[in-house]
C-alpha cells in the first residue's frame, strides 16, 4: 500500500498530486509518510492579544472578525486587513492580495481560532496569511502537539500551506489501518529498546507529549544511519575482497636516500605514524582506501612523496592529481625541491602543457620514464597511459567528483593504491559517512618551529591602524596577502569588490609594489603575479580566494581579509593556513561590519578562539549542516537524510555504525534468516541511496 501513488489519496487528486511530486518529492504513500514535521506547536493553548510580545513563536487567539478593509501600497500593491478583537485587545490579519480571495468563506461576528507568528506594525500585533478555523469546530484538548511540515514559496502562493499537508497526513494515516512492516531486525529493536516503525511513524506526526517526539525520532534517526552505515560497510567489504591490491613491500634506495639524505626537517610523531598506516596497506595485497586528513601545513605533502617513493622503489609509478593549476605548479615546485639530486623524472600535465612537450611526456609515462606525474584534471583524459601506475595522491579530494576519480583506476591493469589527501578537517560524524568506506589517517601535529597564528576581529572603521601594522610587518621584511570576496562590483550585494580594492590600495602603499590574482585571470599571467610574491618582488598579493590552497610563502606573516562574514568557517581557516608558515609570528585579521547579525559573530569569534581546524569543522557542521559544507556538494554526494543530522547525532551515527559492522562482520552477504528483514529493507531502498560502489 505505501507504493501506491499519492492521487489515490482523498484530498489529494491529479493537480495537487503534481504539486507534492515536483515541490516536495513526494509521490507515494510511502513518501508522504516518512515526510517528517520539522516542529510542534502546542495547540491546546490560546493565548490573549495583551500578552503578545515581540519575537514569540507561533500562537493561536480565539476572537471575532470586526471589519475588514482593503488598502494600497505607493506601489499600487493591494492587501486585506482584517481588524480582529479577542476580548482582550485588537489585532490584524493581512493577506497580501494575489489570485485567491482569501477572505472567502470569512464573516464578520463569528468566532474563529487564528493559528500564526505575530509581529508588530505601528503598535498594532499582525498576523501575516495564519491559519484560520471555525472556533465551535475545534475541540482544543484533542489538538496537543501539532505538526508543521516545510513547504514551497510556490506552494504557499497557492495556499498549499503546511496545514494542508497535515490534513493529508491525518487522512492517510487514518487509511493505513493495517500495521507498517518492520524495517529492523527484532534483536536490533529489542537490544535497543526503540519502538516498533509502525508506532514511530504514527507518533512522529501526532505526538501526544514531547516524550513521544524523543521515542518516535530516536527510532526513525537510527534506522536511518543504520542502512547507510551498513551500505557503506557491505561496499567497503566487498570492494576489499574484490580489488587484491600491487604487493609494495620493498624499501628500496629512493626512499632510504631522501629520508636519511633530503628530509627537510624531522617527522612529527604524527607523520611517522601515518607512513607506518599507509607502509602497513601497500604490503597487505590489499588496495589501499586511506583519506589522509591534517591542517594546513601539517606536512601531507611529504607523506604524500615518501608514499610514493615506496611505489617507485618497488617498480611502479605514482601520480598526484590536484584541482587547480596553481596547486599542481606548487606540488611539482615543493616535491622537485624535496628530491634534490635523486635521479628521479617529475612532470607536470595540465591544460596549458601543450604541442611537442605534452606528446614527450605521454610517451615518457607509457614507456616507464616518468616516475611521478604531478597534474591536474588533464590526468583523467583517456589518452594519458601509465606503463605501471601503483599508487595515486588525490589532493583536495572534496573538488572531484565522483565520476572523475573513478577514472583513475582505469588507468592501470588492477586499481592502484589510493591517498586521498584534504586540508579540509573533516568532522568525525561527517567523516563516518561520506568517507566511511575508506580507512582515515590524521596528523594531528605541526611541524616544530611554528608559532600559532594569532587571529584578530577588526571593523571597517579599524582600516587606518591595521594598515599601519602591514607597514611595520612589509618593514620587517614581511609580505601580507590581502583578500576580497569578488572580482568586481556587484549591485546585489554590497562588497568590497578585488578591482576597486586593488586600486585603492596602491594609492594607500604608494611605497611597496603589489601583485593581483583571481581566478578570471589567464593562467600564465597568474603565474606571473604569483611568481613575483614568491620570490619576493611584491609586498603585497591583492587576490580572490584562488589563494585558498597550494600557496606557500613561509616569508608571508599577514592574512586581512575583507568582508570575513561572507565566507564560511572552513574557507576562513584554509585561507588563514596561508600564512604561519615560517618561523616568525604571523596575523590574520577578518574585517567585517559592525551592523554584522549574531551568527557572524559567533562564527569570527570561534576562528579567534582555536587554530584548530577539526574544531572549526565540526562547528561549522553545526552551523551551515552538511549539505552546505565544501566537499558534500562538490563531490556529488550531499547527504540528503529525512531526519537524522549529522551535525547533531554523532552518538547514534556511532550506535548505527557498530550495530551495522556487528551485522556484516558475522554476514556480509546478508544470508542468515534473521537478516532478510535487512536485505529486504536494502531492496527497497535502491533506488534513494548513495551508489556506494561509485566511490573510491
Amino acid at each position: 500500500m505505501l507504493s501506491t501513488s499519492l492521487t489515490y489519496l482523498q484530498g489529494v487528486g491529479p493537480q495537487r498530486a503534481q504539486t507534492l511530486k515536483k515541490e516536495l518529492g513526494l509521490e507515494t504513500f510511502g513518501d508522504l509518510i516518512e515526510y517528517f514535521p520539522y516542529r510542534y506547536e502546542d495547540r491546546s493553548k490560546i493565548y490573549h492579544s495583551n500578552d503578545i510580545h515581540e519575537g514569540m513563536p507561533y500562537i493561536q487567539l480565539c476572537g471575532e472578525i470586526h471589519s475588514f478593509e482593503t488598502l494600497q501600497d505607493t506601489k499600487g500593491k493591494q492587501r486585506i486587513v482584517a481588524h480582529f478583537y479577542d476580548g482582550y485587545g485588537y489585532s490584524d490579519i493581512v493577506w497580501f492580495v494575489r489570485r485567491f480571495d482569501p477572505t472567502k468563506g470569512l464573516k464578520v461576528n463569528k468566532r474563529y481560532i487564528i493559528f500564526g507568528k505575530p509581529t508588530f506594525f505601528k503598535g498594532v500585533p499582525q498576523f501575516a496569511h495564519p491559519e484560520i478555523e471555525e472556533a465551535e469546530k475545534v475541540n482544543l484538548s484533542e489538538m496537543g502537539m501539532e505538526p508543521h511540515y516545510h513547504t514551497t514559496e510556490k506552494m504557499k502562493k497557492i495556499y498549499f500551506t503546511s496545514r494542508t499537508v497535515e490534513k493529508l497526513v491525518r487522512k492517510l494515516i487514518d487509511t493505513l489501518i493495517e500495521p507498517l512492516p518492520e524495517t529492523l531486525p527484532s534483536f536490533i529493536v529489542n537490544g535497543l529498546r526503540l519502538i516498533s516503525r509502525d508506532k514511530a511513524l504514527r507518533q512522529i506526526h501526532y505526538p501526544k507529549s514531547t516524550e513521544e517526539v524523543a521515542l518516535a525520532t530516536r527510532r526513525l534517526k537510527f534506522e536511518e544511519l543504520f542502512y547507510v552505515q551498513v551500505n557503506i560497510l557491505r561496499y567497503a567489504t566487498e570492494h576489499r575482497n574484490k580489488y587484491r591490491g600491487y604487493m609494495l613491500p620493498k624499501v628500496g634506495k629512493n626512499f632510504n636516500s631522501f629520508y636519511f639524505n633530503h628530509l627537510p626537517f624531522a617527522l612529527t610523531n604524527a607523520q611517522k605514524r601515518v607512513i607506518r598506516e599507509i607502509k602497513a596497506d601497500i604490503s597487505s595485497g590489499r588496495q589501499m582506501n586511506r583519506l589522509l586528513q591534517g591542517d594546513v601545513g601539517s606536512g601531507k605533502t611529504l607523506v604524500a612523496l615518501m608514499s610514493m617513493l615506496l611505489a617507485i622503489d618497488n617498480g611502479f609509478q605514482a601520480c598526484i592529481i590536484a584541482p587547480t593549476e596553481i596547486l599542481a605548479e606548487q606540488h611539482l615546485v615543493t616535491i622537485r625541491e624535496f628530491l634534490g639530486d635523486i635521479p628521479l623524472q617529475v612532470e607536470l600535465l595540465t591544460g596549458v602543457v601543450k604541442g611537442k612537450k605534452r606528446k614527450q611526456i605521454l610517451e615518457d609515462l607509457v614507456t616507464g620514464k616518468v616516475n611521478i606525474l604531478v597534474g591536474t584534471h588533464a590526468i583523467l583524459e583517456d589518452n594519458v597511459l601509465f606503463s605501471n601506475l601503483g599508487m595515486v595522491v588525490v589532493d583536495e579530494q572534496h573538488r572531484f567528483g565522483v565520476a572523475q576519480r573513478a577514472k583513475l583506476w582505469g588507468k592501470n591493469q588492477n586499481p592502484p593504491h589510493i591517498l586521498v589527501m584534504t586540508a579540509t578537517p573533516i568532522p568525525r560524524t561527517l567523516a563516518m559517512t561520506i568517507y566511511g568506506d575508506l580507512d582515515v589517517s590524521i596528523i594531528d601535529e605541526l611541524p616544530p618551529g611554528r608559532k600559532p597564528i594569532q587571529t584578530l576581529h577588526k571593523y571597517e572603521d579599524e582600516l587606518s591602524s591595521i594598515y599601519e601594522g602591514i607597514r611595520y610587518q612589509i618593514e620587517e621584511g614581511r609580505q601580507v596577502y590581502i583578500v576580497f570576496p569578488l572580482i568586481q562590483e556587484s549591485k546585489a550585494l554590497d562588497l568590497k569588490n578585488l578591482e576597486e580594492g586593488y586600486e585603492r590600495l596602491c594609492q594607500i602603499f604608494p611605497e611597496y609594489r603589489l601583485s593581483k590574482v583571481h581566478g578570471q585571470m589567464k593562467s600564465a599571467d597568474k603565474d606571473v603575479e604569483m611568481q613575483k610574491f614568491v620570490s619576493g618582488e611584491t609586498q603585497i598579493l591583492v587576490a580572490t580566494t584562488v589563494i585558498e590552497v597550494g600557496v606557500n610563502v613561509p616569508n608571508a606573516s599577514v592574512m586581512l581579509i575583507y568582508n570575513a562574514e561572507r565566507f564560511g568557517l572552513s574557507q576562513l581557516h584554509q585561507l588563514r593556513g596561508r600564512v604561519g608558515r615560517g618561523a616568525s609570528q604571523s596575523y590574520c585579521i577578518l574585517i567585517s561590519k559592525r551592523t554584522a547579525g549574531p551568527d557572524t559573530h559567533k562564527r569570527l569569534d570561534i576562528m579567534c578562539e582555536t587554530n584548530d581546524g577539526f574544531r572549526i569543522a565540526e562547528a561549522d557542521l553545526k552551523l551551515r549542516g552538511p549539505g552546505d559544507l565544501e566537499g558534500t556538494q562538490q563531490s556529488g554526494m550531499a547527504i540528503d537524510l529525512k531526519i537524522a543530522n549529522i551535525a547533531r547525532d554523532g552518538e547514534l551515527i556511532q550506535l548505527a555504525r557498530d550495530e551495522a559492522r556487528k551485522v556484516i562482520e558475522r554476514d556480509p552477504q546478508l544470508q542468515l534468516p534473521e537478516h532478510a528483514i535487512i536485505r529486504r529493507r536494502l531492496l527497497q531502498l535502491k533506488k534513494t541511496i548513495i551508489d556506494w560502489s561509485a566511490i573510491s
